[in-house]
């Protein structure tokens, strides 16, 4: 309490973790924070005054604090850092929801694109695209992707036509080829192996200049509009199921820093991280899982924070690791969080979700299992045999790689971390088991493991979905912070790898410095789901929505067209405008394309009555309706 006067500036750096400091004092500064924003803002204010104005002071920058106060690029909060509270994240929806509503009243589709790209596309001069990049493509991006919307936009662009005038180009070859030398077919692919590298994702480039990659970048993924429409769909089942559960979203930044996951040597995910250090000599890394952004968040509420929070997020995280089905280099990942309930009840609700999630998406029990267990389980084991604390954490990282590693494997890996023979062959023994009952004969009824157990299994039974779980003490989950309960989403034809997965975490905060609090979440892919149900048949069927289609039959009516469609949109349709000259034909074949329900045309018989030309497109009926009564 001692610290030297203008040292009152730096308190959020403890609260947000971006320094983490351990001490009494750090906390109790935590309890100030509020009150001291409050003084800021007015001396703010006082500084932003005209007569300070007048004695030097420089207006406030638009974010509400000075120049002066923060230095640009600095990093420590003070500036805006991306975090969306609750309360912050209703507004964001609110907003993002009417950049959307007004793009589809217009007939746009949505699209997106990784946040990562190659440093070659962002460097592209878009003033000087080639002829055919110039394609009317009416789009708009979810605004998750901001470091160069247009260039990515543009590359999109590029890669559809080139991949259609490659396809062309393909089909002469190898008509020329049969023809002149009986050549043999394409290679299956629709890509010439001389087009193009295994791997790179390059294009061909029929006029020999050289391209950019125009792919994203390997094991990321593009959203065209029908692979957004579907994404949509799928949050909004997340979401959907979240509410359900009283929860609320929150939002983190997509960058973090480093030391958020540089956490117990031995984790997998430490050494698949995306970072680097950026222009500032800070330690970055685009974020690989996101409940150590919900415990930073947790940590700068503090003792404010109204428990028990239940919160839920919807983002995008990366590891850099082999991309395989259902598994890529980035994905994006439902989170439910319950922070402040220190029984199993907590892990009992979430598990409901998961399963009231499945339902919803036309899944049963038939189809997936939820495993679980508690890392309790290996903890008792290790005590029995006198195994060092230490090696718990390890242990758990090699016990958590058995399905995917031989016994033997297993057993030597134990072995280098110094465990016994006796203690290994015990562990393996314990970890074979597969009910509850067993367990207590192996540990006793009054291990915290079993009793923790034995009541999730009576709360599935009175929620209903008992069925839904399997006890396996082989599941411990990968992360260092995991305390008990733990569980995992599995395939139950054993094509797919794991789901969903989660868990308690009662000293995660306490590793970064705040004050420890019973908590427990999952995480929830986005891209195991969706191959799973591709192979059920469950995947919905989802069009581009337009209502009308409004074109004018001459480029004399174009401003009475243009009238038509404002009219429309401003009575709550989605309304594409034909923006061009075309004919008819085309307009029926955009009509289909995008599923507008009725063609309005502006003709100028109908015009000069006051009507448009109005045909449904599913009855194949057309009427003169006055514009009164569109």
């Amino acid at each position: 309490m001692a610290r030297p006067a203008g040292a009152q500036c730096c308190l959020r750096a403890f609260s947000s973790l971006r320094a983490v400091a351990s001490t009494p004092a750090a906390l109790a500064d935590r309890q100030l924070q509020r009150g001291q924003q409050l003084a800021a803002q007015q001396q703010r204010r006082r500084r932003c005054d005209p007569t300070a104005a007048a004695a030097g002071g420089g207006p406030d920058n638009g974010a509400g604090v000075p120049p002066q106060e923060r230095k640009a690029g600095s990093g420590k909060i003070g500036e805006a850092s991306g975090d969306f509270f609750p309360e912050d994240e209703r507004l964001q929806n609110w907003l993002f929801d009417e950049f959307a509503a007004v793009s589809r009243l217009f007939g746009f589709e949505q699209i997106d694109f990784p946040v990562l790209e190659s440093a070659p596309l962002l460097a592209l001069n878009l003033m000087a695209r080639p002829a055919g990049a110039q394609c009317c493509l009416r789009a708009f991006s979810s605004l998750r992707a901001v470091a160069s919307t247009p260039a990515a936009l543009a590359g999109r662009q590029l890669q559809r036509g080139q991949q259609l005038a490659a396809q062309q180009q393909r089909r002469r070859r190898c008509e020329h080829i049969a023809a002149a030398a009986g050549g043999g077919p394409d290679n299956g692919a629709g890509v010439a192996t001389q087009e193009r590298k295994a791997g790179s994702g390059k294009i061909g480039d029929a006029s020999g200049r050289g391209m950019v990659d125009i792919n994203p970048p390997r094991g990321t993924r593009d959203f065209f509009p029908e692979d957004k429409r579907l994404q949509n769909w799928l949050f909004d089942e997340f979401a959907a199921v979240s509410r359900l559960f009283g929860f609320e979203q929150i939002d983190f930044p997509v960058l973090e820093s480093e030391e958020l996951y540089v956490r117990k040597a031995g984790e997998e995910i430490t050494e698949q991280l995306y970072n680097f250090e950026d222009k500032g000599g800070r330690r970055v890394t685009l974020r690989p899982e996101l409940t150590p952004s919900l415990a930073r968040l947790a940590l700068q509420k503090g003792k404010g924070l109204a428990l028990p929070a239940k919160w839920f997020s919807i983002g995008q995280c990366w590891r850099y690791e082999r991309a395989t089905r259902g598994r890529r280099r980035e994905h994006y990942q439902w989170n439910m969080d319950v922070i402040g309930v220190p029984g199993v009840e907590a892990e009992a609700e979430l598990l409901s979700a998961i399963v009231t999630f499945f339902q919803r998406l036309g899944l049963s029990s038939a189809d997936v299992g939820l495993k679980v267990s508690s890392r309790k389980v290996l903890q008792a084991v290790l005590q029995r045999y006198g195994v060092q604390e230490a090696s718990f954490g390890p242990v758990c990282v090699v016990v958590d790689k058995m399905e995917k590693i031989p016994r033997e494997k297993v057993v030597e890996e134990l072995a280098a971390l110094g465990v016994a023979a006796e203690a290994i062959e015990g562990i393996l023994q314990a970890l074979a088991l597969r009910s509850v009952a067993e367990l207590e004969e192996v540990l006793g009824g009054e291990t915290p493991a079993v009793a923790d157990l034995r009541r999730l299994f009576e709360l599935a039974a009175a929620y209903g979905y008992a069925d839904w779980l399997v006890f396996d003490a082989s599941v411990v989950r990968g992360l260092a912070y995991y305390t008990g309960v733990v569980f995992e989403g599995f395939d139950r034809a054993g094509v797919l790898r794991a789901i969903c997965g989660g868990g308690r975490y009662d000293r995660l905060l306490g590793t970064f410095g705040g004050e420890d609090q019973p908590c427990a979440g999952f995480g929830f892919g986005d891209a195991v789901v969706v191959e799973l149900l591709k192979d059920k048949g469950l995947l919905p069927q989802l069009r581009h929505e337009v209502e009308d289609l409004v074109m004018p039959q001459e480029e004399g009516l174009r401003d009475a067209a243009t009238s038509v469609a404002q009219r429309l949109r401003a009575s709550g349709r989605r309304v594409d405008l034909v923006l061009e000259a075309k004919r008819m034909k085309w307009a029926f074949k955009q009509a289909e394309r995008c599923g507008a329900a009725r063609l309005v045309l502006v003709a100028p018989e109908e015009w000069s009555r006051g009507a448009v030309r109005v045909k449904d497109l599913a009855s194949r009926e057309e009427k003169d309706v006055p514009l009164d009564q569109l």
